[in-house]
């Protein structure tokens, strides 16, 4: 009977293989987006495209209703996942190339732990605090790297508060979304952000007839894909394996990222950020390594 209700090895692997691909390709689309579209439009279109194939899905599955009471939690999981990353991190990569944002991403784990002492007062093993530390290296090490020694540009600290926004929703979400499955609790997570983004519809429709055709695709793609799809296909990969196995596949988003990024806009990753790459992963893969359980288990959508 089992066998008749779990997927094959095969499908889990390509539903990974897809949500790599979606979040790989997150940081090239916003570059693209960011020709045509402001950030904080940018978000917005995005997140309006999502919204629609969100309500398509929601339709078709069905979901509960929230309860009135959880409504402000609802809208601080839309604030931190979507409308404070998303237009911290389209201001940043107007600085920063594709391949060192998708590399300062993945150092959500970091920020929370760091979350983990100090707000929510658990106890840090001094491996976690090392890890922490290499980890915090090399996030500086890349931003360094990707404009040069003693020119640390403020929007690589963008794309670290984009990360850190999206620490704070997986707090909020681990420890206050219980009573929502995956589907129903991201639909509601995307509607709040994006409707919290509508304080900059003003001007818009402008940007939309204006910008070009290639730049309507990328922007469209990013609706569809790294924001809408992605996230069904990581909730059905989490839904058939463990936790702490699905994410090591994430490791494989910034060598995606900077591939679609050296065929997309011809960047080519310094040293530099190779090497900061590197340490960053390291210590997020030796965090999740520790025999005791990490406190908040995140991933990292994102740039996504």
């Amino acid at each position: 009977m089992q066998a008749l209700t779990s997927p094959s090895p095969i499908k889990i692997i390509l539903a990974m293989a897809f949500v790599v691909a979606c979040w790989g390709y997150s940081p090239s689309g916003i570059h693209i987006g960011l020709q045509a579209y402001d950030p904080v439009h940018l978000a917005l279109l995005r997140f309006l495209v999502a919204s629609v194939f969100m309500a398509l899905i929601a339709l078709i599955k069905g979901i509960s209703l929230p309860r009135l009471r959880d409504l402000p939690l609802l809208f601080g999981l839309g604030f931190f996942a979507v409308s404070l990353h998303h237009v911290a991190i389209n201001f940043g990569q107007q600085g920063v190339s594709a391949g060192a944002s998708s590399v300062l991403a993945q150092s959500v784990p970091l920020f929370s732990t760091l979350l983990a002492r100090f707000v929510f007062k658990d106890n840090v093993s001094p491996w976690r605090w090392g890890c922490v530390l290499l980890g915090l290296i090399g996030v500086m090490i890349v931003v360094a790297g990707d404009r040069g020694f003693g020119d640390i540009d403020a929007h690589g600290l963008l794309i670290l508060l984009a990360a850190l926004s999206w620490s704070i929703y997986f707090a909020l979400q681990k420890h206050h979304c219980r009573r929502y499955n995956g589907l129903t609790l991201v639909c509601y997570t995307v509607w709040s952000g994006t409707a919290l983004l509508l304080v900059y519809l003003p001007g818009l429709s402008a940007q939309v007839l204006a910008a070009p055709t290639h730049v309507q695709l990328a922007v469209l793609a990013l609706g569809l894909f790294p924001s809408a799809l992605a996230y069904l296909a990581w909730a059905f990969v989490l839904s058939h394996v463990d936790l702490s196995r699905a994410t090591m596949t994430l490791y494989l988003v910034p060598p995606t990222a900077m591939a679609m990024a050296s065929v997309a806009l011809g960047e080519r990753p310094t040293l530099m950020i190779f090497v900061g790459a590197l340490v960053v992963l390291i210590s997020v893969l030796a965090l999740n390594l520790e025999r005791k359980p990490l406190v908040m288990n995140s991933t990292t959508a994102c740039d996504k």
